[in-house]
């Protein structure tokens, strides 16, 4: 569902300060205007409208990295040009190659200011294009910017402005990363919001999100702010640890921990649940 209008200001330049940030969205308590969210699905393990649900690091993998040849240089020209020109998706190429040190030196203000480019002049990009999967993203990345601040710059943490990031990047476009970042600051804040959380995480879930589905399934395993189904829980769970990578070490031991503690009933249903899953995906 569409949010309040964001506000236009002029493109950043290349040092850009928490005071001369040009990009400013137009909602959320201190802009007086409503943010409105598409009422949350029972946790249940109904699907959601996928909108924006793949990241564009899936589509860009091979293409965003530079050759490694005396072409480079050549390659990254043509990338700079394009995105001068106002391309988002060299934008967004350039961004994550100097936030990833990937071919570039490693810049993150950079990288910052390509994202921003992104976020200022395509935020009313249509939903569901593949161009506003790039343009959601850079939402996440800034959001991600603004909890940590960029050491040795002018760009400090700000939680309340990775909310607004991350909350135009999980209503507007339905992105799953920003969906799962924005529970995470319901769960981690003080005071914190469990419910809310539960409901941004299963938003995530419900489209693929290795991650959300683990944060969703522990929290419904052990009842915290929701009704306890640990059957339900564990096969979040198990979905969880079927898609984490190895950088995602955690997740193991957090479902066999589950399926320890789960009852013979609890985990003879959370197969039925995994089944039914599995097909509603595939029909």
């Amino acid at each position: 569902m569409r949010i309040s209008k964001i506000a236009r200001v002029a493109t950043c330049g290349a040092a850009v300060g928490l005071g001369g940030l040009c990009l400013a969205l137009g909602y959320g308590p201190q802009s007086g205007s409503m943010l409105v969210v598409e009422p949350a699905f029972a946790f249940d393990g109904t699907t959601s409208p996928s909108t924006a649900a793949l990241s564009p690091t899936d589509g860009l993998r091979a293409g965003a990295r530079l050759p490694a040849t005396s072409e480079q240089a050549k390659a990254l020209t043509a990338l700079q040009y394009a995105a001068d020109q106002g391309q988002p998706v060299a934008q967004w190429k350039l961004g994550r190659m100097y936030a990833d040190g990937d071919g570039v030196p490693h810049d993150d203000l950079r990288a910052f200011n390509y994202f921003s480019e992104i976020a200022n002049t395509h935020p009313d990009e249509a939903p569901g294009t593949p161009q506003s999967r790039f343009v959601a993203n850079a939402f996440v990345a800034l959001g991600r910017y603004y909890l940590t601040g960029i050491p040795n710059s002018k760009i400090a943490s700000d939680p309340p402005r990775a909310r607004d990031m991350f909350g135009y990047a999980a209503t507007y476009f339905g992105d799953a990363d920003a969906q799962y970042e924005l529970g995470r600051l319901y769960l981690n804040d003080a005071p914190s919001d469990p419910h809310q959380a539960a409901r941004w995480f299963q938003l995530a879930a419900t489209k693929g999100h290795c991650r959300a589905e683990v944060a969703l399934g522990d929290m419904l395993f052990r009842g915290q702010a929701v009704p306890r189904q640990a059957a339900r829980g564990l096969m979040w769970l198990t979905l969880g640890r079927d898609c984490a990578g190895p950088e995602e070490s955690w997740v193991k031991p957090l479902y066999d921990s589950a399926f320890q503690h789960a009852s013979d009933d609890e985990r003879a249903m959370a197969l039925v649940f995994l089944e039914d899953w599995l097909k509603g995906r595939r029909d």
